[in-house]
C-alpha cells in the first residue's frame, strides 16, 4: 500500500524518546500502524537523518503529514532534548522533508490519546479497582525520563494534558527514602521524580544507596541493576528495584488524587513492562493508596500497566485528528509546492 505514491490520507507517526525513535505508517484516521521500525536516536545527528533512513529500509514514500510524539516539552517551534542532543526546528524540519503538515507533541500527550484505544488484553492491572467511564484518566510512565499526562473529558471528546509533572520534587515515605533523596539533592541540586523514576534514576539510586551504606561505588548500568535486582544476586540491586516501584506508586497515588483520576491511572514506560511479576508483587498498589484519610477514595482506582509497545504511535496518529489544540502544528505556506514522492528515500 505504501509502496511509490502514499494515500491521500495516510501518516507518518514517530515516537521518539531519549533512547530511539519509533515509526510507522497509518493508512487512514483510525487504522492501525503498520511498518514499525525501532532505530537508535545515537545514530542520528538529527530527526530529518532518521526519517530518511527509516523510509528507506522500509521502502516507502513520505505521507504528506506527520505527528511525531517526543520525549521533552513542546512549546513552540523549536525543540532542544533534555536527555538527548537532537535540537531543531519544526518548521524547518517539516521544510526539509517536504511535508505539508508536521505536527509535535509531548510523547506522553500522544501516548494519553492511545488510553481510549487500547484493547483488554494490552493492559495488566495491578490490584482492585474499577474505572468509572468518562471520568478523567491519569498516565504516568519511566524510560529514559519520567513522562506524566492525562485526559479530561470534555463533552463527547478528550483534552490530553500537556505538562511536565515528572520534574516535580519527589516526596519520602520513610526515613530511609528521605535520606536517599536528601543525597540525590546534594548531588544534583534537587531530588525530582524522573531524578529516582527513570532509567538514569536506577544508577542514581543504587549508586547513592552504596555511598549510604558506606559501600565502595561500583559503576553499574540500569540494565545490570535491573538483571541483578530480578535474579537477587545483589541486595543493593534489589533495594534500587523495590524502592523505583515504592516511590512510582507513591507518585502516581499524588498524581491520581490531583486529577480526580476515577477513570483510571494507566503507567506506561520502557521500564515498568520489563519488570513482569516483580513489579505486580511489589510496593506499588500499596503506596498508591497510603494517602491517610484519602485511602477509600483511591481504593476503587484502578492501576493498570500498558502491555502494548508501541502505543504512542497510535496517539501519535491520533493527535492529528482531535480538534483540541495539542503541541507545536507546523503547515506548509498556503500555496507552497510539496511534492515528497519525489524525495528519493527509496
Amino acid at each position: 500500500m505504501f509502496s511509490g505514491l502514499p494515500e491521500p490520507a495516510a501518516r507518518l507517526v514517530a515516537d521518539i524518546g531519549g533512547t530511539n525513535a519509533r515509526f510507522a505508517l497509518v493508512a487512514a484516521p483510525g487504522a492501525a500502524p503498520s511498518h514499525i521500525r525501532v532505530l537508535p536516536c545515537v545514530d542520528f545527528a538529527g530527526p530529518e537523518q532518521a526519517v530518511r533512513a527509516y523510509l528507506a529500509a522500509e521502502g516507502v514514500a513520505l505521507p504528506r503529514a506527520a505527528a511525531f510524539g517526543i520525549a521533552n516539552p513542546v512549546t513552540g517551534d523549536r525543540v532542544a532534548m533534555t536527555n538527548h542532543h537532537w535540537a531543531f526546528s519544526v518548521d524547518g524540519l517539516r521544510a526539509a522533508l517536504g511535508l505539508e503538515r508536521l505536527l509535535l507533541v509531548n510523547d506522553f500527550t500522544a501516548l494519553a490519546l492511545s488510553l481510549p484505544h487500547l484493547a483488554a488484553a494490552e493492559l495488566e492491572q495491578i490490584g482492585d479497582g474499577q474505572a468509572l467511564p468518562g471520568q478523567t484518566i491519569a498516565l504516568l510512565g519511566a524510560g529514559t525520563g519520567l513522562g506524566i499526562s492525562g485526559l479530561v473529558p470534555a463533552g463527547d471528546t478528550w483534552v490530553p494534558l500537556q505538562g511536565e509533572g515528572g520534574h516535580v520534587t519527589l516526596p519520602a515515605g520513610t526515613r530511609r527514602e528521605a535520606n536517599l533523596i536528601a543525597l540525590l539533592a546534594e548531588r544534583y541540586g534537587h531530588a525530582s521524580a524522573e531524578r529516582v523514576l527513570s532509567g538514569p534514576g536506577l544508577v542514581a539510586v543504587h549508586d547513592a544507596l552504596r555511598r549510604l551504606d558506606g559501600l565502595p561505588a561500583l559503576a553499574l548500568d540500569s540494565a545490570t541493576i535491573s538483571a541483578r535486582g530480578l535474579a537477587g544476586q545483589c541486595p543493593v540491586c534489589a533495594e534500587t528495584l523495590h524502592l523505583f516501584c515504592a516511590l512510582l506508586g507513591t507518585v502516581a497515588g499524588d498524581l491520581a488524587l490531583t486529577l480526580g483520576a476515577r477513570g483510571g491511572v494507566f503507567v506506561g514506560g520502557g521500564i515498568v513492562p520489563r519488570l513482569g511479576a516483580f513489579f505486580a508483587r511489589s510496593a506499588f498498589r500499596e503506596r498508591f493508596l497510603a494517602k491517610g484519610r484519602f485511602r477509600s477514595y483511591l481504593e476503587p482506582i484502578p492501576t493498570r500497566v500498558i502491555r502494548a509497545p508501541y502505543a504512542a504511535l497510535t496517539g501519535a496518529a491520533h493527535a492529528l485528528d482531535t480538534a483540541i489544540a495539542v503541541g507545536f502544528d507546523s503547515h506548509a505556506p498556503q500555496g507552497a509546492s510539496t511534492n515528497p514522492s519525489t524525495i528519493p528515500f527509496a
